[in-house]
């Protein structure tokens, strides 16, 4: 038996164990198309001898770019891994700036991209790279594509180089650098080893219950992030089927197409699935929107473990049995488990979906940390809603004194690739600084408390700059103060502080029928239209994913007297959002 040490050790150990006859499965022109394992196998060697026959030495970078997950993604990965290259998976929505600085730093050989808008992007940025040759995913006319790189490995005379390359590479090695997305500076590589992603597979499998060789599973989230790279590993590991999803806004097709048993998502999407069946709900008259309604009031009491008693539980049942069940229908049928990472899972959610025989499993990770730190298991008593889950084997968590999450373990990078600075600031020891505040519990649960910096992510995984956006606002002559919020929710708002001062004279100067006092100003719909064009056009300068959607205004005056600043004048964030929590539910919830 293959004894699972390497990234590429996997499709073997999958052959061995499993023999999946559906290992992966893309959709291709309306219909699902599978390969096996062993044919998983043959086209990784098939691309390893093509590669050796370009010239691909040990440790060169080459850069995979796919709009969408799909089998060839991981046919190239595994490879370029196995012959002692690294896989550098890049997003495949930036900049075509950033794609410049990606290839350029990580000095990248090849790329592979998936489809015409990606390869316009590279094109006009290829000259002014390393790259010796662009290959695409899709058949472009006149474009290199991938299968020229299988067809030049279909002689099988250089295998034993393959074999000799695979033997070469140890369990330490870099495998891939992963570019982490941020809003200020030049995104930062992380270099992660084969053992790093290996113990993190190894040790997250124990954590999530699949029926091993049988389960389905369906994949959509990016495979350029960790989180669903370190999945789809895990999937082959356990002989899941994997199936890929052909976009988000095909997943309600596919996830009944396919009827996985298991699927990860990042907290936004549960939350489109969420509203959706709400918003059928609310179209549903008399005794059956009744019964809707009746069956979500009691799925945002849940409890897991039976703790609300046998009257709530027996409620449970006829709801499951009554309700419930066609929302799992309109899933597939047949999905047991979801997996949620990347920004924090309302509450309402996991209760809610728990509830329905759906438990979304919430987990805690970064990209530095291979990703998973903890997560929630059902089993065993590990499932608490609020938190993150317990710690993962062979992984250690330390608060430090000032609150911040610390983590230690196989599943620590390497360090940010040729930026040793940066690595020494995130460094202390063998502790990683993950920048996030948090507490364990007594039992060993893991709680996110706070960010240690401003900076947040929406339920959609992205990351939000506050401070960028405040201080941009802040230019125009109707905003006095701004806190743009949004940790957690699925998109960016603002609470605003108009400048009262300065709307007095508008009013006056545009003769505007608004009386003068700041309760008026702020309650005023002409007012907030106004400031609302202001938003707008900062919007203009951020990406769709920063873009503040929501505005409410505040009528008292932000001060230090009255606790919404220091004596330094920042703004007391939490002491903000407690004061307007109001204001924050009307924007979030109504």
């Amino acid at each position: 038996m293959t004894e699972v040490t390497r990234l590429f050790d996997i499709p073997q150990y999958q052959l061995e164990t499993y023999n999946l006859s559906k290992s992966l499965t893309t959709k291709y022109n309306g219909k699902w198309v599978s390969i096996s394992s062993q044919e998983y196998i043959n086209q990784t060697h098939a691309i390893s001898r093509g590669l050796l026959r370009l010239g691909v030495n040990p440790n060169d970078k080459i850069a995979v770019i796919s709009s969408t997950n799909r089998t060839e993604w991981s046919i190239l990965d595994i490879g370029v891994l196995q012959i002692g290259a690294q896989n550098v998976p890049i997003y495949p929505t930036i900049a075509k700036e950033d794609y410049e600085y990606i290839l350029n730093h990580s000095e990248s050989k090849y790329c592979f991209v998936s489809d015409v808008e990606v390869l316009e992007k590279i094109n006009a940025v290829k000259e002014k790279t390393k790259l010796k040759e662009v290959y695409t995913l899709d058949v472009i006319p006149n474009e290199h594509n991938w299968k020229e790189i299988l067809k030049l490995g279909e002689d099988e005379s250089n295998q034993h180089e393959v074999e000799n390359r695979k033997t070469c590479v140890k369990p330490q090695d870099l495998a891939t650098i992963i570019y982490t997305s941020g809003t200020t500076g030049q995104p930062k590589g992380v270099m992660l080893s084969h053992h790093n992603l290996i113990s993190n597979v190894i040790d997250s499998e124990k954590r999530v219950p699949f029926e091993y060789g049988k389960s389905k599973a369906l994949s959509f989230l990016p495979i350029c992030h960790v989180f669903e790279r370190m999945i789809l590993y895990l999937y082959q590991y356990c002989g899941v089927e994997i199936h890929f999803a052909e976009s988000i806004d095909k997943m309600s097709d596919n996830l009944k197409e396919v009827k996985p048993n298991v699927m990860t998502a990042v907290p936004r999407l549960y939350e489109k699935v969420y509203d959706k069946i709400v918003d059928k709900g609310a179209e549903l008259t008399g005794i059956k929107r009744a019964l809707f309604f009746w069956a979500i009031d009691l799925g945002l009491k849940y409890e897991p473990y039976g703790a609300n008693g046998l009257w709530y539980e027996l409620q449970l049942k006829l709801a499951r049995k009554l309700i419930f069940s066609k929302w799992k229908e309109g899933l597939g049928g047949n999905l047991d488990l979801m997996v949620s990472g990347s920004a924090a899972l309302q509450p309402r959610l996991t209760r809610t979906f728990a509830a329905a025989g759906m438990p979304i499993m919430e987990g805690y990770g970064l990209t530095e940390t291979s990703p998973v730190v903890s997560v929630n298991d059902m089993r065993n008593g590990g499932f608490r809603i609020g938190t993150v889950g317990r710690i993962i084997d062979n992984v250690e968590v330390k608060i430090a004194e000032d609150g911040e999450i610390l983590v230690k373990g196989p599943n620590i990078m390497l360090g940010y690739y040729k930026d040793l600075e940066k690595t020494n600031e995130v460094m202390t020891g063998d502790y990683f600084h993950t920048g996030d505040i948090g507490e364990v519990s007594d039992d060993g649960f893991l709680k996110i408390t706070d960010r240690k910096k401003e900076m947040f992510k929406t339920s959609g995984g992205k990351y939000v700059s506050p401070a960028l956006i405040e201080n941009e606002l802040k230019q125009s002559h109707f905003i006095e103060q701004v806190m743009v919020i949004g940790e957690g929710e699925k998109m960016p708002a603002a609470l605003i502080q108009p400048d009262f001062n300065f709307i007095k004279h508008w009013i006056e100067k545009k003769g505007k029928d608004i009386k003068s006092d700041n309760v008026s100003i702020a309650s005023s719909q002409i007012i907030k239209d106004r400031i609302q064009k202001e938003v707008d056009k900062t919007n203009l300068k951020f990406g769709n994913w920063e873009q503040v959607k929501k505005i409410e205004l505040t009528a008292d005056v932000w001060s230090i007297d009255s606790g919404h600043l220091t004596p330094t004048m920042k703004m007391k964030r939490k002491v903000i959002k407690d004061i307007y929590k109001d204001l924050v539910e009307k924007i979030y919830r109504s």
